[in-house]
C-alpha cells in the first residue's frame, strides 16, 4: 500500500503566505471605486478562496452590469504592489516541509503570476520548484474540485493518497468534491475565530489547526488510524 499521503497539497493564499487581509481589502477599495460597496464580512464572505473569475461573476452578478475594461488586471497590478510592501510568509513551512514524506505542490485560485510572486516575496519558491498550479490551468475554480485533480494528475496521484491544506469553505469543498483529505488551517490573520475554524469542518475538513509546525505530526496520526478513519 502506498504511504499515505502520496502528495501534500496546500493552498497560497492564506496557507502558505497571510494574504488574504491584503487582497481582499485590496478588492473592497476597487469594488467600491465601481459602485459596489461592501463591507470587510461581506467580501470575505463572497470572495474568500475564489478565482479572480469567480469573483468577478458574482460582483458583475451584484451590480447588474460587467466590469470596467481593465478591472481585473488593475486590481491583480494593486495588490502585487500592496504584497511587496506588506506581504509576509506563515511561520514554519519550511520546518514542515522538511518533515513531511511526501512530495508537495501548490494549488491554488490565483493566478500563476500572483502565485509566483507571492512565494518569491516571502522566500519560498524553492520549496515548490515547477510544482505550482493556478486557476489558470483550469476550467472552473473552487469550490469545483478541477484544480486539485489537476494537480493530482500532473504529479501521478491518486487522489485518494493526497491530502490537501486550506484555509477557506470553497478550497475545503473543493478538496472533498476531488475525494481527498483535507485539513482546515487558521493561521492566517483572517481565519481567527471558533465560528470560522467550524466553518472549514462544516464544509468536510477532517482537523483545524493554526500552527503549520503541527502538520508532520497530524498527518502521522491520521495515517495511523487511517485518513477516512479505518485502521492502517
Amino acid at each position: 500500500m502506498t504511504r499515505w499521503p502520496e502528495v501534500v497539497i496546500f493552498d497560497c493564499d492564506g496557507v502558505l503566505v497571510d494574504s488574504e487581509t491584503i487582497a481582499l481589502s485590496r478588492t473592497r477599495k476597487a469594488l467600491g471605486r465601481v459602485g459596489l460597496k461592501l463591507g470587510e464580512l461581506e467580501v470575505r464572505e463572497r470572495f474568500l478562496g475564489l478565482s479572480a473569475q469567480s469573483m468577478q461573476e458574482i460582483a458583475e452578478r451584484a451590480l447588474g452590469s460587467p466590469l470596467p475594461e481593465g478591472f481585473q488586471s488593475d486590481l491583480a497590478r494593486e495588490t502585487l504592489a500592496d504584497f511587496e510592501r506588506e506581504l509576509k510568509g506563515v511561520e514554519g513551512i519550511g520546518e514542515a516541509i522538511a518533515k513531511l514524506g511526501a512530495r508537495v505542490c501548490v494549488a491554488s485560485s490565483s493566478s500563476l503570476e500572483r502565485i509566483r510572486a507571492s512565494l518569491r516575496i516571502v522566500g519560498y519558491s524553492d520549496l515548490f520548484g515547477p510544482n505550482v498550479f493556478s486557476a489558470d490551468d483550469v476550467a472552473s475554480g473552487k469550490p469545483e474540485p478541477d484544480i486539485f485533480l489537476h494537480a493530482a494528475r500532473r504529479l501521478g496521484a491518486d487522489p485518494t493518497n493526497c491530502l490537501v491544506v486550506e484555509d477557506s469553505a470553497a478550497g475545503v469543498t473543493a478538496a472533498r468534491r476531488a475525494n481527498m483529505t483535507v485539513f482546515g488551517f487558521t493561521g492566517g490573520a483572517h481565519a481567527k475565530g471558533r465560528d470560522y475554524s467550524a466553518g472549514l469542518v462544516a464544509a468536510g475538513a477532517g482537523l483545524v489547526f493554526d500552527d503549520m509546525r503541527e502538520l508532520p505530526d497530524l498527518i502521522e496520526a491520521t495515517a495511523a488510524r487511517g485518513p477516512h478513519g479505518q485502521e492502517r
